[in-house]
């Protein structure tokens, strides 16, 4: 079969000639996105820098790129390159906006009942209490019980997952922003599985995320954008010199720097393909997959076939073991996918689910060979 039930083919081969050639068919990018060469020769190119020349003086050659990547992550999250922090990972991130923060304990945060787990802990750890969002029947926020909720018992802030790690449902962001701009609540966005992967820029007052999944840059690399009204509550342990951005006390002086450094090219390259073409095709990625696999052996689609995102969600039939389903298709068809069990979010999940998140490079006989191994 061609290729002519996807857009943008020519990002397809640009993305595949771009990397090393997979072992198999890599259909889960939502747990990790496969690098670049020139993202793997940067961040290499860098630690050779490193043991060259010092970690410090290696640093302070790359401190003009490390500037442009802050202020590419701060225009995709509609703030600017002063309001962005290097951290290493989202929950790096979340730890540091709430340790920053020092909310009085007992705080009420709003979040969606399917939060993931470890967001919830966090919260709890920091002493604060969650929430339930008001949702629909398939857990996406409704806007019109949210602003009541906003109204008359607004919590100190909302946190909202934008698009969730168990399924690819994409949550109404801007909306809820505006809702919460209205009542002067701060909005905290997690962009984990939607930066790189969907539309980011939706007025919220923090957006952090990582990485490693939808920008395909290297693991242990993270980021906190914090706008200047809530940068302005946070404390940091220990401030930023005069003259440099209150959100740089933030940035670890442990940093792995080289990895900083592939993600501002993994960035660039998400520029270069056309972050509209790239959402587009993700779309029809994710479509093609819910209309290929849903039924299939009896495993059951979890979103809307329509809902704009690559990542698919399958129930397993009953009696069927979605670990050992995930083994089998690496191991006897080398399919890479995700098993999530519902201690992933167990306010929603009420079992396991095979999650498959194709990136630019998936092809239509990727996913017909997924369900056929199905």
């Amino acid at each position: 079969m061609t290729g002519d039930r996807l857009p943008h083919e020519d990002l397809a081969a640009a993305w595949r000639k771009a990397r090393p050639r997979p072992a198999g068919r890599h259909l889960d990018s939502a747990a990790m996105s496969r690098q670049s060469h020139r993202v793997l020769e940067a961040a290499a190119h860098h630690a050779r820098h490193e043991a060259e020349l010092g970690g410090y003086v290696a640093e302070a050659t790359a401190d003009d790129l490390l500037q442009q990547g802050r202020s590419v992550l701060g225009g995709l999250a509609g703030m600017a390159a002063a309001d962005v922090a290097f951290v290493e990972s989202a929950q790096a991130a979340l730890v540091a906006l709430l340790t920053g923060w020092r909310l009085p304990a007992g705080s009420r945060v709003a979040c969606l009942p399917g939060e993931y787990a470890p967001n919830i802990a966090q919260l709890r750890a920091c002493g604060l209490r969650p929430e339930p969002l008001p949702v629909d029947g398939i857990g996406r926020a409704e806007p019109e019980r949210v602003a009541r909720l906003l109204t008359d018992d607004p919590p100190a802030f909302v946190h909202l997952t934008h698009i969730p790690s168990h399924r690819g449902l994409l949550q109404p962001a801007a909306e809820v922003a505006a809702l919460c701009r209205e009542a002067g609540v701060p909005l905290v966005l997690d962009a984990a599985q939607s930066l790189g992967h969907t539309d980011t820029d939706v007025g919220a007052d923090v957006v952090y995320g990582t990485s490693r999944k939808w920008l395909a840059g290297p693991r242990g690399v993270g980021f906190l954008c914090v706008r200047p009204a809530i940068a302005a509550r946070l404390t940091p342990v220990l401030p930023e010199p005069e003259g440099v951005p209150p959100m740089r006390a933030f940035e670890s002086g442990e940093a792995h720097v080289a990895g900083r450094v592939g993600l501002v090219i993994a960035m660039g390259e998400h520029l270069a393909a056309g972050v509209d073409r790239v959402r587009e095709r993700l779309v029809a990625i994710g479509r093609l997959t819910r209309d290929l696999v849903d039924g299939v052996g009896g495993w059951q689609v979890v979103e809307p076939h329509d809902e704009p995102t690559a990542t698919t969600t399958l129930r397993p039939p009953d009696g069927v073991d979605v670990v050992a389903t995930r083994s089998s298709l690496l191991s006897e068809h080398g399919i890479v996918v995700s098993a999530i069990g519902p201690e992933r979010a167990p306010g929603e999940m009420t079992g396991p689910v095979l999650r498959i998140s194709p990136h630019l490079d998936a092809s239509v006989d990727d996913l017909e060979a997924l369900a056929a191994a199905l």
